[in-house]
């Protein structure tokens, strides 16, 4: 029983390593935080490996903090799973910076009570060595920003502005130094808030309430620094004419419910996103209503005509005096030398005047530490291998055993062509740090383990299985042996197994054949499809995760999309997509997507329903937007599929992937929206009701050009329709 500590806590290890391998991180502390996990997990579990088949005892305080560890691993994989670009960045690095730390300290300590124990066995040396290399992954206090914004956060607790150099150093790290950064994260602390109110989290929406102050005082802190700017020949621009989500002179001030002015633009944009309150004071907006402010904008006239400068020249300068990152400590420095230096964090003027009054000698420390190399690095190494197509943007990976042997599915890239097909292109990669073979394996062997696929003991199938799932997990030439050795039949006939166990290996083994173009074809004409839809229905989470991407590899082939969408494949593919696990929703999404390009299968998915699922995975949380819209861009291709989304009430969450989703996102969004509206005069009005027009003009010129092109069609498609009804009205 104490061995089965070790085993779940490597289970989990591996679980997390792969999902960070295949997990694209933005932010650049998030990213270092995993990145240091991810290395020093991968020392521990080569220590753990050896453990757990050698007969080493383990004392309880040893299981006690394995156990720990198994847990924080999991915490850190859920908070990944559900972490989106979307999320405020001080939120999210006052959770993954503490999970970081905690996985360091459990993980020495582990290490620690293993040397104790194995001092004088082999493993004494090896573990000495570990300890060392695991110097390098652990943190420095001062490295931790989260520190840092504790830190702020108490002083505001004792009604305190936080210290200047803590602001600095909070909005470097979180790279919240230009207007659109501030915006996004204060839009991104707003929703927070919002869902969290929702759930009666009190302590947290405290917390939330506590970290919006903050920003603003980061808001703030920019403006003071913009302000020591050297400017011989425009003066600084006062504060109160600038807007205060902007940062920037305000050339349309407008008044909001709350009393305060804005800049028209950016809080058109705030109240887009569904908040009803004023970004400034907190108080609910009784109204939307955006009154122009002429005192305000007088005042800004003549202040221009005072100091004899146009307003263009000084709208531009006013962009540019939030400082970047690269000129933050130049800016910082002329400050001190200006004001002697930064005043102190327990200064009483600090409660009312921000950075500005009772200077005190005091240094400022920045992080030299910018962004941090790329997560793969640290990461399990993949090396790419499969058909003669071209890779996806993740590879595919698989993890040592075979309930967390996963088919890592990249984000399909998707290409739309103007008949609703698409270019689809995937790339099959597996980790070189995993337990399979390399080994080029020999004919003879393999008949052997043919024959005991064929057994009469389920202890020799499955150990049978096992065994080719390893040879052909990474070696091309034992792809082709194992096939032209007769294995496939017999693996097809495992899948229906009634021991789950065996079940999971006999189609991750066909999965792993399956990357080879010619045991596509074998395969299916072994009638695996019938049994890998039974697998979909009810087998394990694993082997419903890797049978589907079994359906996928298979459908790459022209002629088996049209036979597996047929066969009754689709209907579990979608069941799988509803009630799945994150991995198996992505498995299915991905499986349907490919079908969907076969034009009759449209109807068959549109049928399962699919649109309803994929409509709540749009949502950024989800991790799945930009692969429901992928599918979704296929099925709007057909009447079916164009009433089913605007009937399950997609429409709203189209107009908000064109606005905020990521550039693949806007392009198929648009491709829908499209759809629709070229299809009918009901839709286009619906469209146009969420608003639709101002992302599509802003996407129509930043976007790519794809999107470009089908924003320009929207909106060509919108003139049209107007010039045609005011056309008839006056006729």
């Amino acid at each position: 029983m104490e061995k089965k500590s070790v085993r779940c806590l490597i289970n989990s290890i591996s679980r997390f390593i792969l999902l960070v391998a295949c997990h694209t991180m933005d932010s650049a502390i998030i990213e270092r935080d995993y990145v240091n996990m991810v290395g020093l997990l991968k020392l521990l579990k080569s220590v753990l490996d050896e453990i757990v088949d050698s007969s080493v005892p383990l004392d309880a305080n040893l299981v006690k903090e394995l156990e720990e560890l198994d847990v924080i691993v999991n915490e850190a994989r859920e908070f990944l799973e559900k972490w989106c670009l979307k999320m405020s960045k001080t939120v999210s690095v006052l959770h993954s910076e503490p999970l970081a730390v905690k996985v360091q300290s459990s993980t020495l300590e582990i290490i620690s009570i293993l040397c104790r124990l194995l001092r004088a066995s082999p493993l004494g040396s090896h573990l000495s060595a570990i300890q060392k290399n695991m110097q390098e992954f652990q943190y420095q206090e001062r490295d931790r920003i989260s520190l840092v914004i504790e830190e702020a956060l108490g002083d505001q607790k004792e009604n305190l502005v936080p210290c200047a150099e803590h602001l600095i150093r909070i909005m470097r790290a979180l790279s919240l130094t230009s207007n659109q950064e501030l915006l996004t994260e204060s839009m991104a602390l707003e929703k927070a808030r919002v869902k969290t109110r929702s759930l009666k989290k009190e302590n947290v929406l405290d917390l939330i309430n506590q970290i919006v102050t903050l920003i603003s005082h980061v808001r703030d802190c920019i403006v003071e620094l913009a302000l020591f700017e050297e400017t011989p020949r425009v003066p600084p621009v006062p504060s109160y004419f600038r807007c205060p989500l902007s940062l920037e002179l305000m050339s349309d001030p407008v008044i909001v419910a709350s009393g305060q002015t804005y800049e028209k633009s950016f809080i058109q944009k705030w109240l887009d996103h569904g908040h009803n309150i004023c970004p400034k004071t907190r108080q609910t907006l009784t109204h939307t209503n955006l009154i122009p402010n002429y005192t305000v904008k007088a005042l800004i006239d003549n202040w221009c005509e005072e100091n004899n400068i146009s307003f263009s020249n000084i709208s531009k300068k006013a962009s540019n005096e939030t400082p970047s990152l690269s000129s933050l400590s130049q800016e910082i420095n002329h400050v001190s030398s200006l004001s002697g230096s930064l005043h102190s964090s327990t200064s009483s003027s600090r409660s009312s005047h921000g950075i500005q009054n009772e200077p005190e000698k005091r240094g400022v420390e920045l992080s030299s530490s910018g962004r941090y190399s790329s997560v793969t690095e640290a990461s399990v190494d993949v090396i790419s291998e499969g058909p003669s197509f071209s890779p996806l943007h993740r590879a595919s990976t698989f993890s040592p055993s075979p309930s967390e042997e996963r088919f890592h599915r990249s984000e399909s890239r998707i290409s739309m062509n103007e008949d609703g097909n698409s270019n689809h292109q995937r790339s099959l990669s597996l980790p070189s740090t995993d337990s399979g073979s390399d080994d080029l394996t020999s004919s003879s062997h393999v008949k052997q383990l043919v024959e005991d696929l064929k057994s009469h003991s389920t202890e020799a199938q499955t150990a049978a299985a096992v065994e080719l799932r390893l040879l052909t997990k990474h070696n091309k030439g034992n792809r082709v042996i194992v096939a032209e050795c007769g294995a496939i039949a017999p693996l097809v006939s495992l899948l229906y197994s009634r021991v789950k166990l065996t079940q999971e290996h006999a189609v991750t083994a066909l999965l792993n054949l399956s990357i080879n173009g010619d045991n596509k074809v074998k395969i299916a004409e072994a009638g695996a499809v019938e049994p890998l839809i039974l697998v979909l229905r009810s087998g394990s989470e694993g082997a419903k995760e890797n049978s589907a991407a079994t359906l996928f590899s298979l459908s790459v082939l022209e002629q088996y999309k049209i036979m597996i969408g047929r066969s009754g494949a689709v209907k579990a593919l979608v069941d799988l997509l509803g009630t799945g696990t994150l991995r198996g929703k992505k498995d299915a999404a991905t499986a349907l997507f490919n079908l969907s390009i076969f034009h009759e299968n449209k109807a068959w998915i549109v049928q399962a329903g699919a649109v309803k699922y994929l409509i709540k995975l749009m949502d950024p949380d989800s991790g799945m937007a930009d692969k429901a819209l992928a599918l979704l861009a296929n099925l709007s291709m057909i009447s079916e599929g164009r009433l089913e989304i605007t009937r399950e009430g997609g429409i709203p969450l189209l107009v908000e992937a064109i606005e905020v989703g990521s550039q693949r996102g806007k392009e198929n969004a648009a491709s829908i929206v499209l759809q629709l509206c070229l299809s009918s005069y009901k839709f286009c009005s619906l469209v146009l009701q969420e608003g639709a027009v101002p992302p599509l003009v802003a996407l129509s010129m930043s976007g790519t050009p794809r999107a470009k092109e089908k924003a320009q069609q929207i909106l060509s498609h919108f003139r049209d329709r107007r010039e045609g009804v005011n056309g008839k009205a006056k006729s």
